[in-house]
């Protein structure tokens, strides 16, 4: 470990020790070290009167961006956690302390070059909210608009990058001293947060990201994106359209606006699913601080997306094993769902596909047919693990961003709508999915979409099926000079054989003559003599 990894983790331990969090390794086999922890990190300890919720919110919060992002993802789990610690990680998703308006508006002039007076009419000191990775602060535009500014926070490079240097050199050891973690692939699941995080460090990629989503939702009835103003955005700021709806975490809120509760909750599974299949493009940081609801029809409301920093991508093979597992999944068809995990490789080939159909009817069959609320997916998850651990099921790296939201939809879906069947909702969106990519009609669609192209090179083809033809011939004479190189060297294999088998023959008559006259039959003796002589002869003049 270096030295700079080493005072890291003396950090973090500080940190642990001053929140009095310690207490959580207390039926851990890290309890024997627990008072050496406390010795060196030489820190008070805090009021033992203060919330547990409250002290772990301000040692994630004290600990950094990684460590806050942690805290928003478990804020979407109230189900595995108590109410006061569930509402305190809540206030980690746009409460963490903001960074001076003087740092803000130094940054805001540094990256576009003029006054901020001169590009907003007005600039609001206090921030509208404050995340791990930046701050927003309202504004309007000489024209009059709207907007709001997002800033990334000073020196947020530097503790990302300390922080996951100490995460990569935990991640080797992991995979080097414990064989059982490297299913799990987890310095490659490093890496990919690695180039995933500091992608959220360029507002130019979130605001990329932010106009595509846009485009592939134009025009929908399920989910709006604000607009981005290029002429104000650079590396760490970003100008886009002010929008005003019900925080999604706001449950009360949107119970007293009316809103179908029902309705909401469906259109969220709706497009989540609409994202990952039919664009291969979806938010994957959708925690309740980046979700909004417009209820000026209740009947109907629509969400509101903002912060697009984290985008995941799926490719078509990814994709289609996902759907068909699903399905199948949906279907209770274990035994497919084995034939695919084999086929796509996220298992071992020489898997038993019965074994694995047996384990897997096991895990699912308990959760069909309830509702979010009666499901217990802690005891669901621990047998997926014992699954994977049994048939060495190996993490899929590409995947990881995909089930990370997965966790925040399940989350939100509780929140929402505790009867919600997610099952039920996804499944006939999934089987017209595959239909229409894999049936009868997606095979028409592509013809239809590939005859342009054919009609448009078909004239082009004799000269292609020439120059194909030509390329063969060239190739054809190439070998012809050396086809008698070849054949001497076919010769003098032939002949090299032909000689070994002479000997071979030579050797054997010879051991049976020596065994004709250990058993005193002279002629037969002197007979398989000669002729072994005579194969010896045969082979040294070949």
């Amino acid at each position: 470990m270096t030295f700079k990894n080493l005072r890291r983790a003396m950090t973090i331990n500080r940190v642990l020790i001053k929140y009095r969090l310690d207490e959580y390794f207390s039926d851990t086999p890290l309890k024997p070290f627990i008072p050496l922890l406390r010795l060196v990190a030489l820190t008070r300890r805090c009021n033992s009167q203060i919330p547990q919720g409250q002290r772990v919110r301000e040692a994630l919060t004290e600990l950094g961006p990684i460590f806050v992002k942690f805290g928003q993802m478990l804020s979407t789990r109230r189900d595995l956690l108590p109410p006061d610690l569930a509402d305190e990680l809540m206030l980690l998703q746009d409460k963490v302390p903001p960074f001076p308006e003087q740092q803000a508006k130094a940054r805001i002039e540094q990256q576009l070059g003029q006054p901020v007076s001169d590009v907003f009419n007005d600039f609001s000191a206090t921030p509208l909210a404050s995340a791990s990775m930046a701050q927003v602060h309202a504004a309007t535009l000489p024209n009059g608009k709207a907007v709001v500014v997002k800033v990334i926070r000073p020196g947020i490079r530097a503790q990302l990058k300390r922080d996951l240097a100490l995460l990569r050199q935990l991640a080797s050891w992991v995979e080097r001293y414990f064989s059982e973690a490297k299913r799990f692939k987890p310095k490659h699941v490093v890496s990919d947060y690695e180039a995933t995080i500091y992608n959220e460090l360029d507002l130019r990629t979130e605001a990329a990201n932010t106009s595509q989503l846009k485009r592939n939702f134009e025009n929908s009835e399920l989910l709006y994106i604000p607009e981005v103003y290029w002429d104000l955005t650079r590396e760490k700021v970003m100008v886009q359209e002010r929008i005003y709806g019900i925080p999604i975490s706001d449950v009360n809120a949107l119970k007293a606006a009316n809103t179908d509760m029902q309705e909401l909750a469906h259109r969220g599974v709706e497009i989540f699913f609409t994202q990952v299949f039919r664009d291969s493009f979806f938010h994957a940081d959708m925690h309740p601080g980046n979700i909004f609801v417009d209820v000026r029809d209740p009947q109907k409301p629509v969400y509101i997306g903002i912060d697009c920093g984290i985008m995941g991508t799926l490719g078509a093979n990814d994709k289609r094993y996902l759907a068909e597992n699903f399905v199948a999944f949906f279907d209770r068809d274990y035994r497919r769902i084995a034939e695919l995990h084999i086929q796509s490789g996220w298992i071992p080939a020489e898997t038993p596909v019965e074994a694995f159909e047996s384990a897997i009817r096991t895990a699912c069959e308990p959760i069909f047919g309830k509702p979010l609320s009666e499901i217990s997916f802690g005891h669901f998850l621990i047998q997926l693990f014992q699954v994977a651990r049994r048939f060495n099921m190996e993490v899929q790296p590409q995947l990881v961003l995909l089930q990370k939201t997965l966790l925040y939809i399940e989350g939100l879906g509780r929140q929402l709508y505790p009867d919600l069947d997610l099952w039920a909702t996804a499944k006939p969106f999934l089987k017209d999915w595959v239909k229409q990519q894999y049936g009868v009609k997606a095979i028409v669609r592509r013809l239809r979409n590939k005859w342009p192209t054919w009609i448009e090179e078909f004239p082009e083809m004799p000269e292609k099926l020439a120059q194909f033809l030509e390329q063969q011939s060239q190739t054809s004479e190439q070998l012809a000079q050396f086809q008698p190189l070849i054949q001497v060297q076919q010769a003098r294999q032939k002949k090299n054989s032909q000689k070994l088998n002479c000997a071979l023959i030579g050797t054997s008559l010879a051991i049976l003559a020596t065994g004709f006259v250990s058993t005193s039959q002279p002629a037969f003796a002197i007979t398989s003599g000669a002729i072994s002589a005579v194969f010896f002869i045969l082979s040294l003049s070949r």
